[in-house]
C-alpha cells in the first residue's frame, strides 16, 4: 500500500495504490469525495482517491510520500464504510528500508550481468533480482521493500526482469542518498552484526 499526498503539484487530493498491478482497462466509482479504481476485468481494487482530503484528514507528506500511523490507517478505513466502501486497508508497520540477508545468490537464466537473491528480511524471504556485481550470499544489505518511495522518488514496485519475478530492491548508498555514497556501481554492504528486519534509516539515525 502506498499513499500519496502533494497538494501543490496535484491539488487537494490523497491517492492511495493499493495494488502494484497494471489493468488495461481501468473503472471508476465515485461516492461524494471518494473515488474506488478498480481493474475493470477482475474488479480488484488497485486504490483510492480522496478529494477535498484536508476536510477529513490531518496530513503529513514528505515529497508526496505519507506518513502512516495505525491512527490514520483506522480513520480512512472509517471513511470507507461511511461512504459505503467494503473495502479495508491494512497497516504495515514494517520499515520500508529493511536490513535483509542473502541466503542464496544464484544466476539469472537470461541475463548474465543479473543475479536472482533470497534475501531474508525477518518475517519473510523475497526473491529480488539484483544487477550489482558486489552483491554475495552471506551479506548484510539495505532492502527497499515494493511500496518504498526512493529519495530520487522512484516508488519501487513488484517487477518482472527478464522473465524473472522481483520483489523489492537491494540498495547502493548512492540509491539510498547518503553522504559521501561511492560512485562505483555497487550495493551497500552492512556490518554483519547488523539485525535482520531493523529499519535501516532508524539505526543510520542512532549511530
Amino acid at each position: 500500500m502506498n499513499i500519496f499526498y502533494n497538494r501543490e503539484g496535484v491539488g487537494d487530493t490523497l491517492m492511495i495504490q493499493m495494488s502494484s498491478q497494471d489493468a488495461e482497462v481501468r473503472g471508476v466509482e465515485k461516492k461524494g469525495d471518494m473515488a474506488r479504481i478498480f481493474d475493470a476485468e477482475s474488479e480488484k481494487t488497485l486504490g483510492y482517491n480522496l478529494f477535498n482530503a484536508s476536510k477529513y484528514l490531518n496530513i503529513e507528506s514528505e515529497n508526496g510520500a505519507v506518513a502512516v500511523n495505525s491512527g490514520f490507517v483506522d480513520h480512512f478505513n472509517k471513511l470507507l464504510k461511511d461512504k459505503g466502501f467494503t473495502d479495508t486497508l491494512t497497516y504495515d508497520d514494517r520499515p520500508s528500508f529493511i536490513i535483509g540477508h542473502v541466503l542464496e545468490k544464484g544466476k539469472h537464466p537470461n541475463a548474465d550481468k543479473l543475479s536472482i537473491c533470497k534475501v531474508d528480511i525477518g518475517d519473510e524471504t523475497l526473491q529480488i533480482v539484483c544487477g550489482a556485481p558486489n552483491v554475495e550470499q552471506g551479506q548484510k544489505v539495505v532492502v527497499a521493500r515494493v511500496g518504498a518511495v526512493m529519495p530520487s522518488g522512484m516508488l519501487i514496485k513488484e517487477a518482472e526482469l527478464r522473465g524473472v519475478p522481483s520483489f523489492g530492491m537491494i540498495c547502493s548508498a548512492k540509491e539510498l542518498d547518503l553522504p559521501n555514497a561511492p560512485e562505483k556501481k555497487g550495493i551497500l554492504v552492512l556490518d554483519n552484526n547488523q539485525p535482520v528486519g531493523g529499519n535501516f534509516f532508524a539505526l543510520t539515525e542512532n549511530h
